[in-house]
């Protein structure tokens, strides 16, 4: 069995280490402001050379097609008996030459084309990806409360797709199509003038069609792209609320909501395929009676000898590729219109600011034990209402403090104040004397560590997840984590050990394990500062009694907040605070508090007592 510490890190979730989020922030600190035709642009930017040395691969590509028909008329006029001796092959074998030389040519440039449009394509979509989910993760919480997570899938997903497809396909159509519009259309004049104006008349009618599947096809799209948004935001809800879902019998109303939603889809999908059901055949019946009025004409003028035949023929071939091209461009009128509506989406989510920004002068962290003060602390998540209305508070280094009060009491905000979740509307929040907002959030995240009731649970090993606090952690840290834990012996009994694969969340776990592996990853961060969000509410009597001695060796030494509702959580703190309204009432050690018979939190604490009773 391969060890842990052997086998790489899965890059698919671990942590940001320091060196990755100072390329991160570097990276970041230049804004995207602009739409959808600016995110191209920029997309586009660093690839700019090798995208014109492929548009002149296409132009060679297409040159070499184009002539073939040319020497096709060469070849008719000038190689075939009665014009030439049926012994002269010369002029008929030089001809087939050319044209075998030109099939090289066009068969080369493609391979050529394909292999290099295909890495500058997954290239580019690569750093796009990138940069949507760096951006994403730069998000504050905030916006992760109001942007669901089906919402994010979708950006990462269909999005992403529609762009490649246009990427895959568009491009090269649209060169090459407008490479053969013009071409042809300048040896159809060369060829003959008057039937190079006969086929020229049904410009004006390809235009009009054209134009009108744009228009058509731009709103049609946006609105798939809307409602595809919405089918995988229904499914992505679904699935990570399964079990909520099954134990209140919410699938056959989830179900109806589904076929709503994928019945919207499929209506916004057939209309952009209604558009291109009328646009295709409008194109071939345009293309087509131009060429019977080109055939007649040109039969008319080769009997009176004003033209060769094979000059018809090479213009019946030229002009029955005038008119591929407009497939072409509508399938790239087609896949742009999706990748436009996509990139429109990225470009919002793009323009998205954290509201907890990187600060500009970033101010560095001392040595300093820990030591947490609010200073006149004003925050409200409404703008009418202060959850926090002025909130002055100093929690010495070392020293464990636990939050009571009843919900909504502003217990839960200041923990997320305290690792900048959110930043005061009023007032500062020190750190060691620093305020928050003048720290990097490399500094602030290897000082400040949240752990909460959710104990969320990578994909990976349980070595991996323990790791996440310090990505480069050795498997004997790991181990000496768990140990000093008490956790170790509870996860070799696992089946791989360190190494046992953790399911979706933990899934595979229990409450208790995944709170122990939540604190040995606390543990392993070292923070100078731990906050603890009523992590041990959902624990049965004997994990709870696991992680309070856990409790007690993650806390030795640091200073921490704890949020909590149990009484064995509350004594093991140096002090309580109780609070009410988003201020301070009660603060005091927990016998004092206890001894003064009165008060909330003696209130409280009589009532754990009769509940244990």
């Amino acid at each position: 069995m391969t060890t842990t510490q052997e086998r790489p890190l899965d890059k698919s979730w671990r942590g940001v280490g320091k060196n990755d989020a100072d390329e991160i922030h570097t990276a970041d600190r230049v804004t995207f402001t602009g739409g959808s035709r600016q995110l191209l642009d920029e997309i586009l930017r660093p690839y700019k050379r090798a995208i014109w040395l492929l548009v002149g691969v296409v132009v060679v590509e297409n040159v070499a097609r184009l002539a073939i028909p040319y020497l096709v008329s060469v070849g008719i006029d000038s190689g075939i008996p009665p014009i030439r001796e049926r012994d002269d092959l010369g002029p008929l074998l030089t001809v087939v030459a050319l044209v075998l030389g030109a099939t090289v040519v066009q068969a080369l440039t493609r391979q050529l084309f394909l292999l290099r449009s295909g890495r500058i394509g997954q290239d580019l979509l690569y750093q796009l990806r990138r940069r949507v989910f760096r951006h994403f993760q730069r998000l504050s919480p905030a916006f992760h409360d109001d942007y669901t997570s089906g919402r994010v899938i979708s950006r990462q997903t269909s999005d992403i797709d529609a762009i490649y497809e246009m990427l895959e396909t568009g491009f090269d159509g649209l060169v090459t199509a407008f490479l053969t519009l013009v071409g042809t259309a300048v040896i159809l004049m060369f060829l003959d003038v008057k039937l190079g104006l006969v086929a020229l008349v049904s410009g004006p009618f390809l235009f009009w069609v054209t134009a009108w599947f744009r228009r058509s096809s731009a709103k049609a799209y946006r609105v798939s792209r809307e409602k595809v948004a919405l089918l995988i935001v229904h499914f992505v809800e679904t699935m990570g609320g399964i079990r909520a879902v099954q134990a209140f019998r919410r699938e056959p109303r989830d179900l109806e909501i589904f076929d709503e939603l994928n019945d919207d889809n499929r209506k916004a999908n057939l209309v952009a395929f209604r558009l291109v059901a009328w646009f295709m055949p409008g194109i071939k019946l345009i293309g087509n009676v131009t060429i019977a009025v080109t055939l007649v004409y040109g039969a008319y003028l080769a009997h009176d000898g004003e033209i060769t035949v094979g000059v018809l023929a090479a213009f019946l071939l030229y002009l029955r590729r005038f008119f591929e091209p407009m497939m072409e461009i509508s399938q790239f009128l087609n896949t742009f219109q999706s990748a436009s509506a996509a990139l429109d989406k990225l470009a919002d989510v793009l323009r998205e600011e954290p509201t907890v920004p990187e600060p500009t002068v970033p101010v560095p962290l001392g040595a300093g034990g820990g030591t947490l003060t609010f200073d006149h602390v004003r925050f409200g998540y409404l703008d009418d209402r202060d959850v926090l209305p002025g909130l002055d508070l100093t929690v010495p280094a070392g020293q464990t403090v636990a939050l009571v009060g009843t919900t909504g009491a502003g217990k839960t905000t200041l923990a997320k104040l305290c690792t900048r979740f959110y930043d005061p509307t009023g007032g500062r929040i020190l750190l060691d004397g620093v305020d928050l907002r003048d720290l990097t959030s490399d500094d602030l995240r290897s000082s400040v560590v949240m752990v909460t009731q959710e104990n969320y649970l990578f994909t990976g090993s349980v070595a991996d997840n323990i790791r996440f606090g310090r990505p480069g952690a050795s498997q004997a840290d790991v181990e000496a984590a768990a140990r000093a834990l008490g956790a170790h012996d509870l996860i070799m009994a696992l089946p791989q050990g360190y190494d046992t694969q953790v399911a979706n969340r933990g899934g595979r776990l229990s409450a208790g394990q995944r709170q122990l592996i939540a604190f040995a990853r606390a543990f392993l961060a070292d923070p100078a500062v731990l906050i603890l969000d009523e992590a041990t509410s959902s624990l049965d009597v004997p994990s709870e009694r696991l992680v309070q001695r856990a409790l007690r060796t993650v806390l030795a030494g640091r200073t921490a907040v704890i949020i909590a509702h149990r009484l064995s959580t509350v004594e093991i703190a140096d002090r309580v605070l109780v609070m009410a309204h988003g201020e301070i009432v009660e603060d005091g050690t927990p016998d004092e508090l206890v001894g003064s018979g009165q008060g909330h939190f003696s209130d409280l604490h009589q009532a754990w007592l009769e509940s244990l009773a």
